[in-house]
């Protein structure tokens, strides 16, 4: 209660004076936050840990923009780093945030100074148009390469050249797997390079290095280049059963799922979620509370879905985990800056909040002719910009269990609730799991979940 009557008054007080004379307001949190308000030298900071096993500090104190929380979340899960705890503090103009972060055990080797220029790409300039918050120019498409790959078949293949592909900050657009009668693999990855650097022949000919360091001797040829065309469209998932669309796009566990996730008790706890808006705390702002079992990305599908809604943040902490479960608390205000006082909009955005925090993503196994197929999916941006992490965290769930991939291949699929990106995997049998049993399925489905999620 006293940090909300702290927030509060320095929320009346910046309503009462305009905005003060700095044009900001400050929050002291987590030690010593200095005042914001104007631009510094550096405005990404990346700190160690004082000792061993304490979290890296990332501070971002930059213009504020739209859905910049979303941003910088995505980057943050991008490169497989767990936020342990975070604040957030802005007044339209200027942001502030601090989050203090861990990266996951089962995440690719971390580039700290990759991560920093990331965040400024994404930090506004210091400029007129930033204090005006005009929209800012949406980038132009990246251009898409063509990695193509050929090699004897093995367990762990389709995750070892992901890996590679994260730690080189080349993003998968698309991928095409196919496996030849005589156990040998042609892989095709459309890819774009975060680092815009993959026109060059230094970029293409360190990345084909890595991936023959890695493939080692069962690699026959690696090769990059162009695909003649930019990333501004993404190829439609080819069609799905009927069956399939039913079970992974609903809104609710069906009793099949219930029982499919049996194994993951963690799953049905996501169901008592709780999430709230309140308007008797302060003049200006929503205070919303969101109580929740802790999952992988779990801020950055909170972010994605604020941002989707046109929601401004005024500050907002987000809590260390307690029994598993997560706290967050969020001031907010609509586009107009007002507060959220529809009763039917209030509904609609704790609807919408519950339903992405039972159903963060969604796996099925299912039949697809004589084959069995594992699917994933999991919503889509407003912008059109997808989950990070989806593809590696499957394949490496799979190389886990020793299962290999006869083929996979990522593309959208449309609802009426909005779009999705699907991964589909068709998984060969092996004399340890015989696909044919359910049993089987419900343990490659946890499996696959659990990694998904960070359990």
């Amino acid at each position: 209660m006293l940090l909300i009557l702290i927030v509060l008054d320095k929320l009346a007080k910046y309503l009462r004076h305009g905005g003060g004379d700095s044009g900001c307001w400050s929050f002291q949190a987590a030690g010593s936050v200095p005042e914001i308000g104007g631009p510094s030298e550096d405005p990404v900071v990346i700190q160690k840990g004082k000792k061993q096993g304490d979290p890296f500090v990332i501070t971002v104190n930059c213009p504020d923009k739209a859905g910049l929380g979303c941003d910088i979340c995505w980057i943050i899960l991008d490169f497989g780093l767990y936020i342990v705890k975070g604040d957030f503090t802005t007044d339209g103009i200027w942001c502030y945030i601090v989050l203090w972060v861990f990266p996951y055990s089962t995440s690719p080797i971390v580039r700290w100074s990759n991560i920093k220029e990331r965040l400024l790409a994404v930090c506004p300039a210091f400029s007129v148009s930033a204090y005006l918050n005009e929209t800012p120019p949406k980038p132009e498409a990246s251009p898409v390469y063509l990695l193509t790959f050929c090699s004897t078949d093995r367990k762990g293949l389709l995750n070892d050249v992901t890996r590679v592909l994260c730690e080189l900050e080349l993003m998968i657009q698309r991928v095409k797997v196919t496996t030849t009668p005589d156990g040998r693999v042609l892989d095709l990855f459309f890819i774009t390079d975060n680092l815009e650097l993959l026109h060059t022949k230094k970029r293409r000919d360190d990345a084909c290095e890595k991936l023959h360091a890695v493939l080692g001797e069962s690699c026959t040829s690696v090769d990059i280049r162009s695909a003649g065309y930019k990333n501004d469209s993404v190829p439609r998932i080819s069609s799905l059963s009927q069956t399939a669309v039913a079970e992974i796009f609903r809104s609710e566990l069906s009793e099949k799922e219930e029982l499919s996730q049996a194994l993951s008790p963690d799953v049905k706890r996501l169901k008592h979620a709780t999430v709230m808006i309140d308007n008797s705390l302060s003049p200006a702002h929503s205070l919303l509370q969101i109580n929740c079992v802790d999952h992988k990305g779990f801020l950055y599908d909170i972010m994605r879905i604020l941002k989707d809604f046109d929601i401004q943040i005024a500050y907002g902490r987000f809590s260390p985990v307690n029994k598993a479960h997560r706290d967050l608390d969020l001031f907010i205000r609509q586009k107009d800056g007002l507060k959220i006082v529809s009763v039917e909009k209030q509904e609609e955005l704790i609807s919408r909040l519950k339903l992405e925090m039972l159903h963060p993503l969604r796996v099925i196994i299912t039949n697809r002719g004589p084959d069995t197929e594992l699917v994933v999916a999991n919503p889509v941006e407003l912008s059109g910009r997808g989950r990070p992490m989806v593809f590696y965290d499957t394949t490496l769930a799979l190389k886990v269990l020793g299962i290999c991939v006869f083929s996979a291949e990522i593309g959208r699929h449309s609802t009426e609730n909005g779009e999705w990106e699907v991964y589909r995997f068709l998984l060969e049998e092996n004399s340890k799991y015989k696909m044919g049993s359910m049993v089987v399925k419900n343990q490659i489905v946890d499996k696959v979940r659990r990694a998904l999620m960070g359990w």
